[in-house]
């Protein structure tokens, strides 16, 4: 099992750009603000990466924590630290969930094809970050 804390505001994978090369063709890219998470997404992965890349069939947890919103009384702070408020606004989840599978190819994994199960949950924090746990499947997680 691999786990690791990504601190910071998480960013979810924005919509690819289209540009243009020298020689006129069209090339998709990663917007700036993804490209530069995955590559902190990474950058963290990487020190916490297994010996060997994990093989075989992969659970995949993730718990964004995005910023309590300033406009948020104290006890409505409270209850959200407590994760009885939760955040409905985008972006969604799935959008989190692709630039961090994204990111750990080849880091923690071999290809993200090898995740056959996901939980994925949002919660509002003071301390914004992005919790990730990889287990094999069948694998129990400590609690």
């Amino acid at each position: 099992m691999v786990e690791f804390t990504v601190y910071g505001n998480p960013v979810a994978q924005g919509r690819p750009r289209a540009g243009k090369t020298r020689g006129g063709k069209t090339v998709l890219y990663d917007p700036t603000k993804s490209k530069n998470f995955k590559q902190y997404v990474k950058m963290c992965a990487s020190q916490n990466r297994p010996p060997r890349l994990l093989e075989g069939p992969l659970v995949l947890i993730v718990k964004v924590y995005k910023p309590t919103l300033k406009s948020f009384s104290k006890k409505k702070t409270q209850e959200a630290e407590e994760g009885l408020i939760r955040p409905v606004t985008k972006p969604d989840l799935d959008n989190y969930l692709k630039g961090i599978s994204d990111a750990l190819n080849q880091v923690i994994w071999h290809d993200d094809s090898q995740i056959v199960e996901t939980v994925v949950s949002k919660y509002y924090s003071q301390t914004p970050r992005v919790e990730i746990t990889v287990k094999k499947l069948g694998e129990q997680v400590e609690s």
